[in-house]
């Protein structure tokens, strides 16, 4: 009697072993379901931005992508991030479309980004949309409305902004020699 109880637990567990890899390819083809989904990888990052999930590590990975030289991936990510109200996100963004990685410049894109971002409070965001409307780049110059922003930026406590002012908002004084050129007024 023992050993017939011992071969049926035996059948009954041997079967249940052997039923896990069905059980478990079916779960991975579950819409939306991963069986021990790979959590550290871009491509992770990049299928949960394609399902419109945006987390601090998913939106803090679009910056590996860019540093890697993929801005098509990395504005998928911020692109997302931004549009979900990531601040960060949206100055990440503003530097892509003001050098136009991944896509043709576009320094009205790029102010139009640094305007959310000032708008939503964010210190980078301010002083950026600050420099903006210094420089005119993007839009139109408004020397009283940067003067303003990079106001807010420096009482927020960001020292380039602090800087900026004691520059007597000479913008020069924050921007490399190299990019003065892009930032003169055209015509």
């Amino acid at each position: 009697m023992m050993a017939g109880l011992h071969r049926g637990c035996l059948a009954l567990l041997l079967g249940s072993f052997l039923a896990c890899p069905a059980l478990a390819d079916a779960l991975a083809e579950e819409p939306g379901g991963d069986l021990n989904p790979p959590e550290m990888s871009l491509d992770r990052v990049l299928r949960d931005t394609a399902r419109g999930e945006v987390t601090m590590m998913n939106c803090a990975s679009g910056y590996f992508m860019t540093k890697s030289g993929d801005h098509a991936a990395a504005r998928e990510v911020f692109g997302l991030c931004a549009e979900r109200g990531w601040t960060g996100a949206m100055t990440w963004m503003s530097a892509l479309e003001d050098n136009g990685l991944g896509a043709v410049e576009d320094p009205a894109a790029a102010a139009e980004w640094d305007r959310r971002a000032a708008e939503a409070g964010d210190p980078v965001g301010q002083f950026n949309r600050g420099l903006d409307l210094l420089r005119g780049r993007g839009g139109v110059r408004d020397i009283a409305q940067g003067q303003a922003m990079i106001d807010r930026a420096a009482r927020a406590g960001l020292p380039q902004a602090q800087e900026l002012q004691g520059a007597h908002y000479d913008w020069r004084a924050v921007t490399p020699d190299a990019d003065e050129a892009r930032y003169l007024p055209q015509g």
